[in-house]
Protein backbone atom coordinates (compact mmCIF):
# COMPACT_ATOMS: atom_id res chain seq x y z
CA UNK A 1 0.00 0.00 0.00
CA UNK A 2 1.59 3.45 -0.85
CA UNK A 3 1.31 6.50 1.68
CA UNK A 4 1.78 9.96 1.47
CA UNK A 5 5.36 11.59 3.22
CA UNK A 6 3.28 13.32 5.92
CA UNK A 7 1.50 9.96 7.16
CA UNK A 8 4.34 8.14 6.98
CA UNK A 9 5.61 10.80 8.82
CA UNK A 10 2.38 10.47 11.17
CA UNK A 11 3.48 6.37 11.65
CA UNK A 12 7.16 6.97 12.35
CA UNK A 13 6.72 9.16 14.95
CA UNK A 14 4.82 6.69 16.99
CA UNK A 15 6.96 3.94 16.28
CA UNK A 16 10.13 6.13 17.22
CA UNK A 17 8.92 7.14 20.68
CA UNK A 18 7.40 3.16 21.40
CA UNK A 19 11.43 2.07 20.59
CA UNK A 20 12.42 4.94 22.98
CA UNK A 21 10.67 3.61 25.73
CA UNK A 22 11.78 0.24 24.98
CA UNK A 23 15.29 1.83 24.92
CA UNK A 24 15.08 3.50 28.08
CA UNK A 25 14.13 0.37 29.79
CA UNK A 26 17.09 -1.90 28.84
CA UNK A 27 20.42 0.23 28.04
CA UNK A 28 22.84 -0.28 30.87
CA UNK A 29 24.23 2.15 33.48
CA UNK A 30 25.71 5.10 32.23
CA UNK A 31 29.61 4.29 32.78
CA UNK A 32 31.45 6.17 35.06
CA UNK A 33 34.67 8.48 34.29
CA UNK A 34 37.26 10.82 35.34
CA UNK A 35 36.57 14.20 33.80
CA UNK A 36 40.27 15.49 35.13
CA UNK A 37 41.53 12.50 33.32
CA UNK A 38 39.40 13.27 30.74
CA UNK A 39 40.49 16.58 29.85
CA UNK A 40 43.93 15.33 29.19
CA UNK A 41 42.79 13.12 26.92
CA UNK A 42 40.64 16.09 25.23
CA UNK A 43 43.85 18.84 24.97
CA UNK A 44 45.97 16.01 23.11
CA UNK A 45 43.31 14.41 20.81
CA UNK A 46 39.91 16.56 20.51
CA UNK A 47 40.86 20.00 20.93
CA UNK A 48 41.63 20.32 17.55
CA UNK A 49 38.17 19.98 15.75
CA UNK A 50 35.99 20.14 19.36
CA UNK A 51 37.75 23.02 21.57
CA UNK A 52 39.08 22.32 24.84
CA UNK A 53 35.25 24.16 25.71
CA UNK A 54 32.86 21.42 23.65
CA UNK A 55 32.88 23.80 20.65
CA UNK A 56 32.71 22.69 17.13
CA UNK A 57 35.26 24.90 15.79
CA UNK A 58 33.88 24.95 11.94
CA UNK A 59 30.39 23.98 10.53
CA UNK A 60 29.03 20.05 11.16
CA UNK A 61 31.11 20.03 13.58
CA UNK A 62 29.50 18.96 16.72
CA UNK A 63 29.61 20.55 20.22
CA UNK A 64 30.37 17.92 22.75
CA UNK A 65 30.19 20.68 25.67
CA UNK A 66 27.10 19.11 28.34
CA UNK A 67 26.02 16.34 25.97
CA UNK A 68 25.40 13.58 27.92
CA UNK A 69 28.32 11.37 29.06
CA UNK A 70 26.33 8.09 27.51
CA UNK A 71 25.76 9.23 24.49
CA UNK A 72 29.30 10.21 24.23
CA UNK A 73 30.86 6.85 25.62
CA UNK A 74 28.60 5.00 22.86
CA UNK A 75 29.26 7.14 19.71
CA UNK A 76 33.29 6.52 20.74
CA UNK A 77 32.57 2.76 21.18
CA UNK A 78 31.28 3.17 17.71
CA UNK A 79 33.92 5.15 16.07
CA UNK A 80 36.41 2.30 17.53
CA UNK A 81 34.15 -0.78 16.63
CA UNK A 82 33.62 0.74 12.77
CA UNK A 83 29.87 0.87 13.24
CA UNK A 84 30.04 4.61 12.53
CA UNK A 85 32.17 5.92 9.57
CA UNK A 86 35.13 8.54 9.96
CA UNK A 87 37.96 8.00 9.46
CA UNK A 88 39.50 10.02 11.78
CA UNK A 89 38.01 9.36 14.61
CA UNK A 90 38.28 5.65 14.26
CA UNK A 91 42.18 5.82 14.33
CA UNK A 92 41.96 7.88 17.54
CA UNK A 93 39.12 5.61 19.09
CA UNK A 94 41.01 2.83 18.33
CA UNK A 95 43.98 3.89 20.21
CA UNK A 96 42.22 4.90 23.50
CA UNK A 97 41.33 2.06 26.36
CA UNK A 98 37.88 1.58 28.09
CA UNK A 99 38.72 3.45 31.11
CA UNK A 100 40.13 6.39 28.05
CA UNK A 101 36.73 6.84 26.62
CA UNK A 102 35.04 6.67 30.19
CA UNK A 103 37.28 9.62 30.91
CA UNK A 104 36.91 11.98 28.10
CA UNK A 105 33.00 11.41 27.59
CA UNK A 106 32.84 12.44 31.39
CA UNK A 107 35.40 15.61 30.36
CA UNK A 108 32.69 17.39 27.86
CA UNK A 109 29.70 16.04 29.81
CA UNK A 110 30.67 18.12 32.57
CA UNK A 111 31.27 21.63 30.82
CA UNK A 112 28.91 24.31 30.66
CA UNK A 113 26.53 24.31 27.58
CA UNK A 114 27.89 26.37 24.48
CA UNK A 115 26.22 29.61 25.19
CA UNK A 116 26.62 32.14 21.83
CA UNK A 117 25.34 29.46 19.41
CA UNK A 118 21.62 30.55 19.21
CA UNK A 119 21.80 34.24 18.25
CA UNK A 120 23.51 32.82 15.40
CA UNK A 121 20.89 30.75 13.82
CA UNK A 122 17.36 32.16 11.83
CA UNK A 123 14.64 29.45 11.90
CA UNK A 124 11.29 29.49 9.82
CA UNK A 125 9.30 26.32 9.08
CA UNK A 126 8.76 24.78 5.57
CA UNK A 127 5.06 26.03 5.91
CA UNK A 128 5.97 29.48 6.24
CA UNK A 129 8.65 29.53 3.59
CA UNK A 130 6.82 27.57 1.35
CA UNK A 131 3.92 30.31 2.05
CA UNK A 132 5.88 32.59 1.33
CA UNK A 133 7.23 31.41 -1.91
CA UNK A 134 3.83 30.46 -3.24
CA UNK A 135 3.16 34.32 -3.22
CA UNK A 136 4.44 34.63 -7.20
CA UNK A 137 2.23 31.37 -8.27
CA UNK A 138 -0.90 33.02 -7.06
CA UNK A 139 -1.68 35.50 -10.04
CA UNK A 140 -2.24 32.37 -12.18
CA UNK A 141 -3.14 29.34 -9.81
CA UNK A 142 -4.91 31.03 -6.87
CA UNK A 143 -3.95 32.35 -3.51
CA UNK A 144 -4.46 28.78 -1.88
CA UNK A 145 -3.39 26.69 -5.22
CA UNK A 146 -7.31 27.02 -5.88
CA UNK A 147 -7.07 27.65 -10.16
CA UNK A 148 -9.94 30.00 -11.24
CA UNK A 149 -8.59 30.23 -14.73
CA UNK A 150 -9.36 27.61 -17.14
CA UNK A 151 -6.86 25.76 -18.59
CA UNK A 152 -4.23 26.40 -15.70
CA UNK A 153 -4.08 23.68 -12.97
CA UNK A 154 -4.88 23.76 -9.19
CA UNK A 155 -2.40 23.17 -7.37
CA UNK A 156 -4.37 23.25 -3.47
CA UNK A 157 -3.96 19.60 -1.70
CA UNK A 158 -1.43 18.26 -4.34
CA UNK A 159 1.02 15.63 -3.78
CA UNK A 160 4.44 17.00 -2.70
CA UNK A 161 6.87 14.66 -4.18
CA UNK A 162 4.72 15.21 -7.70
CA UNK A 163 5.09 19.17 -7.62
CA UNK A 164 8.63 19.56 -6.86
CA UNK A 165 9.20 17.05 -9.92
CA UNK A 166 6.95 18.62 -12.04
CA UNK A 167 8.67 22.45 -11.26
CA UNK A 168 12.07 20.81 -12.09
CA UNK A 169 10.92 19.58 -15.12
CA UNK A 170 9.94 23.18 -16.20
CA UNK A 171 13.12 24.05 -15.27
CA UNK A 172 15.18 21.19 -16.99
CA UNK A 173 13.31 21.90 -20.06
CA UNK A 174 11.32 18.68 -19.87
CA UNK A 175 7.95 20.46 -20.09
CA UNK A 176 7.51 22.77 -22.62
CA UNK A 177 6.85 26.20 -20.34
CA UNK A 178 4.60 28.21 -22.24
CA UNK A 179 2.75 30.70 -19.33
CA UNK A 180 5.21 29.21 -16.88
CA UNK A 181 8.08 30.55 -18.95
CA UNK A 182 8.47 33.16 -15.91
CA UNK A 183 9.42 30.83 -13.74
CA UNK A 184 12.43 31.04 -12.27
CA UNK A 185 15.34 28.90 -10.79
CA UNK A 186 14.47 27.24 -7.25
CA UNK A 187 16.49 25.52 -5.04
CA UNK A 188 15.44 22.46 -3.97
CA UNK A 189 14.62 23.28 -0.35
CA UNK A 190 12.12 26.16 -1.42
CA UNK A 191 10.66 23.84 -4.03
CA UNK A 192 9.86 21.15 -1.27
CA UNK A 193 8.80 24.45 1.00
CA UNK A 194 6.67 25.32 -1.85
CA UNK A 195 4.77 21.69 -2.36
CA UNK A 196 4.47 20.95 1.58
CA UNK A 197 2.54 24.33 1.58
CA UNK A 198 0.15 23.29 -1.20
CA UNK A 199 -0.32 19.96 -0.50
CA UNK A 200 -1.80 21.23 3.31
CA UNK A 201 -4.24 23.52 0.92
CA UNK A 202 -7.93 22.65 0.77
CA UNK A 203 -8.61 22.11 -2.89
CA UNK A 204 -12.29 23.28 -3.93
CA UNK A 205 -14.67 20.94 -5.77
CA UNK A 206 -15.19 22.13 -9.06
CA UNK A 207 -18.88 21.99 -11.15
CA UNK A 208 -18.92 19.93 -14.66
CA UNK A 209 -17.04 21.25 -17.61
CA UNK A 210 -19.01 22.11 -20.37
CA UNK A 211 -17.65 19.14 -22.39
CA UNK A 212 -16.96 15.43 -22.02
CA UNK A 213 -19.45 12.98 -20.36
CA UNK A 214 -18.46 12.21 -16.72
CA UNK A 215 -20.26 9.27 -16.87
CA UNK A 216 -18.83 7.38 -19.90
CA UNK A 217 -15.59 8.82 -18.69
CA UNK A 218 -15.85 7.01 -15.55
CA UNK A 219 -14.79 3.57 -16.93
CA UNK A 220 -12.01 4.53 -19.08
CA UNK A 221 -10.14 5.55 -15.76
CA UNK A 222 -10.54 1.86 -14.51
CA UNK A 223 -6.46 1.83 -15.27
CA UNK A 224 -5.68 5.35 -14.23
CA UNK A 225 -7.26 4.26 -10.73
CA UNK A 226 -3.51 1.94 -10.44
CA UNK A 227 -1.50 4.68 -9.97
CA UNK A 228 -3.42 8.09 -9.27
CA UNK A 229 -5.84 6.32 -6.79
CA UNK A 230 -9.67 5.78 -6.50
CA UNK A 231 -11.78 8.31 -8.25
CA UNK A 232 -8.24 10.37 -9.10
CA UNK A 233 -7.48 11.03 -5.13
CA UNK A 234 -3.97 9.61 -5.06
CA UNK A 235 -1.87 8.20 -2.28
CA UNK A 236 1.32 8.34 -3.31
CA UNK A 237 3.39 11.24 -2.68
CA UNK A 238 4.84 10.84 -6.29
CA UNK A 239 1.32 10.31 -8.44
CA UNK A 240 -0.61 13.69 -8.91
CA UNK A 241 -4.07 13.47 -7.40
CA UNK A 242 -6.54 14.33 -10.52
CA UNK A 243 -9.86 14.27 -8.67
CA UNK A 244 -11.21 18.01 -8.93
CA UNK A 245 -8.64 19.36 -11.07
CA UNK A 246 -9.23 21.72 -13.53
CA UNK A 247 -11.21 19.64 -16.97
CA UNK A 248 -9.17 21.86 -19.77
CA UNK A 249 -5.91 21.40 -18.00
CA UNK A 250 -6.58 17.76 -17.82
CA UNK A 251 -7.21 17.48 -21.45
CA UNK A 252 -4.17 18.98 -22.56
CA UNK A 253 -1.71 17.11 -19.97
CA UNK A 254 -2.99 13.89 -21.77
CA UNK A 255 -2.77 15.06 -24.55
CA UNK A 256 0.96 16.23 -24.24
CA UNK A 257 1.89 12.58 -23.36
CA UNK A 258 1.10 11.75 -27.49
CA UNK A 259 3.73 14.69 -28.46
CA UNK A 260 6.28 16.31 -26.24
CA UNK A 261 5.94 14.59 -22.31
CA UNK A 262 7.99 11.43 -21.24
CA UNK A 263 6.52 8.76 -19.15
CA UNK A 264 6.44 5.11 -20.75
CA UNK A 265 3.15 4.26 -19.17
CA UNK A 266 1.23 7.40 -19.65
CA UNK A 267 2.39 7.28 -23.66
CA UNK A 268 1.42 3.44 -23.90
CA UNK A 269 -2.49 4.26 -22.57
CA UNK A 270 -3.11 7.50 -24.23
CA UNK A 271 -2.35 6.08 -27.70
CA UNK A 272 -5.40 4.15 -26.85
CA UNK A 273 -7.29 6.92 -26.53
CA UNK A 274 -9.35 8.78 -28.69
CA UNK A 275 -9.86 12.83 -28.41
CA UNK A 276 -13.85 11.86 -27.18
CA UNK A 277 -12.18 9.40 -25.01
CA UNK A 278 -9.57 12.04 -23.01
CA UNK A 279 -12.60 14.35 -23.02
CA UNK A 280 -14.54 12.00 -20.90
CA UNK A 281 -12.34 11.16 -18.45
CA UNK A 282 -11.22 14.48 -17.89
CA UNK A 283 -14.80 15.37 -17.21
CA UNK A 284 -14.88 12.46 -14.79
CA UNK A 285 -12.04 13.62 -12.83
CA UNK A 286 -13.27 17.66 -12.50
CA UNK A 287 -16.32 16.80 -11.14
CA UNK A 288 -14.98 14.37 -8.23
CA UNK A 289 -14.68 15.24 -4.93
CA UNK A 290 -10.75 16.39 -4.31
CA UNK A 291 -8.66 15.90 -1.03
CA UNK A 292 -5.44 17.72 0.25
CA UNK A 293 -2.79 15.41 0.21
CA UNK A 294 -2.00 15.87 4.08
CA UNK A 295 -2.09 18.47 7.02
CA UNK A 296 1.22 19.74 8.12
CA UNK A 297 2.69 19.77 11.38
CA UNK A 298 1.47 23.34 12.53
CA UNK A 299 4.97 23.87 12.95
CA UNK A 300 8.66 23.13 13.62
CA UNK A 301 8.34 22.81 17.11
CA UNK A 302 5.53 20.60 16.91
CA UNK A 303 7.84 18.10 15.12
CA UNK A 304 10.55 18.39 17.47
CA UNK A 305 8.00 17.94 20.94
CA UNK A 306 7.76 14.51 19.14
CA UNK A 307 11.85 14.22 19.33
CA UNK A 308 12.03 15.88 22.79
CA UNK A 309 10.57 12.60 24.41
CA UNK A 310 13.81 11.28 23.82
CA UNK A 311 15.99 14.07 23.36
CA UNK A 312 14.61 16.22 25.84
CA UNK A 313 15.01 14.33 29.02
CA UNK A 314 16.03 15.19 32.35
CA UNK A 315 19.66 13.04 33.15
CA UNK A 316 19.25 9.74 33.55
CA UNK A 317 21.68 6.78 34.01
CA UNK A 318 19.72 4.67 31.05
CA UNK A 319 18.98 7.75 28.21
CA UNK A 320 21.80 7.28 25.36
CA UNK A 321 19.82 9.95 23.16
CA UNK A 322 21.88 13.38 22.61
CA UNK A 323 20.27 16.41 23.52
CA UNK A 324 20.12 19.17 20.49
CA UNK A 325 19.38 22.42 21.25
CA UNK A 326 22.30 24.34 20.66
CA UNK A 327 23.43 21.93 18.24
CA UNK A 328 25.69 23.07 15.33
CA UNK A 329 23.03 22.75 12.60
CA UNK A 330 25.17 22.10 10.18
CA UNK A 331 25.61 18.95 12.03
CA UNK A 332 22.50 17.97 12.40
CA UNK A 333 21.39 18.49 9.24
CA UNK A 334 23.98 15.64 8.25
CA UNK A 335 23.31 13.63 10.83
CA UNK A 336 19.28 13.35 9.88
CA UNK A 337 20.07 12.63 6.71
CA UNK A 338 22.62 10.18 7.45
CA UNK A 339 20.02 8.20 9.42
CA UNK A 340 17.17 8.78 6.74
CA UNK A 341 19.40 7.53 4.17
CA UNK A 342 20.57 4.49 5.82
CA UNK A 343 24.21 6.12 6.58
CA UNK A 344 23.89 6.21 9.97
CA UNK A 345 23.14 2.61 11.71
CA UNK A 346 19.84 3.17 14.02
CA UNK A 347 16.60 1.59 13.53
CA UNK A 348 14.93 3.90 15.46
CA UNK A 349 16.18 7.00 13.99
CA UNK A 350 15.95 5.45 10.63
CA UNK A 351 12.29 4.92 10.62
CA UNK A 352 12.01 8.44 12.72
CA UNK A 353 13.50 10.71 9.32
CA UNK A 354 12.72 8.22 6.44
CA UNK A 355 9.84 10.61 5.62
CA UNK A 356 11.48 13.74 5.87
CA UNK A 357 12.33 15.62 2.83
CA UNK A 358 15.41 17.90 3.00
CA UNK A 359 13.32 21.04 3.96
CA UNK A 360 11.97 19.63 6.81
CA UNK A 361 15.15 17.92 8.27
CA UNK A 362 16.37 22.09 7.53
CA UNK A 363 13.51 23.18 9.46
CA UNK A 364 14.47 20.89 12.26
CA UNK A 365 17.55 21.61 12.66
CA UNK A 366 17.63 24.88 12.61
CA UNK A 367 15.23 25.31 15.46
CA UNK A 368 17.13 23.06 17.59
CA UNK A 369 20.33 25.07 16.72
CA UNK A 370 18.40 28.33 17.68
CA UNK A 371 17.40 26.94 21.16
CA UNK A 372 19.60 27.56 24.03
CA UNK A 373 22.04 24.54 25.30
CA UNK A 374 21.25 23.39 28.63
Amino acid sequence: MKISILSALALSLTLTLMACTEKADTTAKAPEGDAAAGKVIAERDCKACHGLDGKGIAPAIPNLAAQRAHYLYNSLKEYKNGQRSHAALKNMATKLSEADLRNVAAYFASLPPISNTAADVKHSSPYEQGKAAAAACAQCHGEDGNSKTAGTPSLAGQQPHYLVAAIQEYHQGDRAKGAMSSLRETDKLELESLALYFAAQKPVKREAPGFGDPVAGEPTTALCGGCHGAKGVSVDGATPSLAGQDAEYLVKAIKSYRTTRKNWGMQRYVAGLSDKDIDNVAAYYATQEPKAADQLPTSTQELAAKCDRCHDQPASPTMAAPKMRGQDKDYLVMSLRAYRDGKRDSSTMHTMSFPYSNAIIESLASWYASQPGK
